[in-house]
């Protein structure tokens, strides 16, 4: 590291002399002032990159703007706060998850009759022969979701599948994401579903691929973000069950295809408060810890829902949930379908 003129010798003290250099001289190019203090061009950006790391100076442009220190600590203890939040909300939602598959199970292995078998499957072709064996054993229904666009050579084949299970009188339900059914080729393909009499549903956020028929098979991937990992075979209600309830909810909170969302706020005038008790809610959190998570008092929390309830035309809270889904305010999107796709 070079020794400048000043006999700024470390980074901090180079980040420093840097930031009192641009208190000191407001509106002067921060290339000019790293200059005045002989720094080199490496100098001069870890000196920047430290400064922008702690709030004290915005230096998108060539004029950086200076931020006081305290206003800085301010912005730092709320960027901390908003991750605590964040991190605490994922770890409540883990939490549940794993509390609501956990008991399940636990119930089914005690139940009489209710075995259940769980395979991974890591051969492509395995998968496909199992897919296309549900046209012959489903009885009652196929329910499926998938988080991208079918294929172009697997569409024909799709469709074969779903007049032979219509004809057969098993109830065919498919669930895609809004952004597929923006897709022109897509679009016509869950035209063509829904004329052979599948019941075909749009959301803002489906989780996974998963296939499920009856109330005894249930297909999906080992990994949800990844689509052409390994694929768990569940046999069995007591576990197949878990599945059902998490692909009801999803359903619920979808719209029919072809039909246009409901009218209504789109969330626009909820406040970063709001939202955040919005999403903590919907996570499972309780009242009492979402009051201890935000500082507040339980009125205060009660005060909020109420506004987030009137702020999306909702009556309940299990209302505002299901059209927060359906307006995204909850999660992001997942990525392409894969193998274990519908």
């Amino acid at each position: 590291m070079s020794r400048n003129a000043a006999g700024i010798r470390t980074g901090g003290e180079q980040a420093l002399a840097l930031y009192q250099a641009l208190r000191a001289a407001p509106g002067t190019p921060l290339a000019e002032a790293a200059r005045g203090l002989r720094l080199t061009d490496a100098e001069r950006d870890r000196a920047r990159a430290e400064l922008a790391a702690l709030g004290l100076v915005d230096a998108a442009g060539p004029t950086p703007q200076v931020v006081a220190p305290d206003v800085a600590l301010v912005g730092l203890l709320r960027h901390e706060r908003d991750r605590l939040e964040s991190r605490l909300a994922e770890t409540s939602r883990a939490h549940t998850a794993l509390e609501t598959l956990a008991g399940t199970f636990l119930r089914a292995r005690t139940e009489p009759g209710s075995e259940v078998e769980v395979e991974i499957v890591e051969d492509p072709e395995r998968i496909r022969r199992e897919l296309a064996g549900l046209t012959e054993t489903a009885r009652e229904s196929v329910h499926s979701m998938a988080t991208g666009s079918v294929r172009r050579e697997e569409m024909a084949l799709e469709l074969d599948r779903d007049r032979a299970r219509v004809a057969r009188g098993v109830r065919v339900q498919a669930m895609y994401s809004h952004r597929v059914g923006q897709v022109p080729e897509m679009d016509q393909h869950l035209a063509a579903r829904t004329a052979l009499g599948a019941e075909v549903r749009l959301c803002s956020v489906v989780p996974m691929n998963m296939v499920l028929a009856d109330e005894s098979f249930a297909l999906l991937p080992t990994d949800p973000r990844d689509p052409d990992s390994p694929a768990i075979l569940a046999r069995g209600p007591g576990l197949v069950r878990v599945y059902r309830s998490l692909y009801a909810y999803c359903w619920h909170a979808a719209t029919p295809y072809g039909h246009q969302e409901p009218g209504g706020s789109d969330g626009d005038g909820l406040t970063e408060q709001q939202r955040t008790v919005l999403r903590m809610l919907a996570s499972g959190i309780k009242d009492e810890q979402v009051a201890r998570a935000l500082g507040v008092s339980l009125r205060t929390v009660s005060r909020l829902i109420s506004e987030v309830m009137h702020e999306l035309g909702a009556a309940s809270r299990f209302e505002a949930g299901v059209k927060a889904a359906r307006l995204g305010l909850l999660d992001g999107e997942g990525g392409d379908a894969g193998a274990g796709g519908a």
